[in-house]
């Protein structure tokens, strides 16, 4: 793996992974919530920031997720910062930053 490009997170996914096959090769989409704290100045209280990352996830991470995970279970990914642009149907340039799996742990939520 690239040192100078290397993304961990843990955080819990918000909704199911959405698998489909792209020329005959497994994709999975998440949208993975992390969880940050901070202490604003002046204050004795944290105050917890949630943040959102889309993941992309090829072939056997894609299964994996597909077999593994849903929404709410926890994960830990480990992967790499991609991006990307596509013109949408207005003409407007737009641009896309993802991370892609290199490897993911899905833990479900014990009861």
């Amino acid at each position: 793996m690239n040192l100078k490009n290397n993304v961990q997170l843990i955080g819990h996914l918000g909704a199911d992974p959405i698998v489909k096959e792209v020329n005959k090769t497994k994709v999975a989409n998440l949208s993975i919530a992390v969880n940050d704290y901070y202490k604003p100045k002046n204050s004795e209280e944290f105050i917890e920031k949630t943040m959102w990352f889309n993941v992309v996830a090829w072939d056997k991470y894609a299964e994996k997720i597909e077999k593994q995970c849903t929404k709410g279970t926890e994960v830990m990914v480990s992967g790499k910062l991609e991006s990307k642009s596509y013109t949408d149907k207005e003409g407007v340039k737009r641009f896309i930053t993802e991370v892609r799996v290199m490897e993911i742990i899905c833990r479900k939520k014990v009861a």
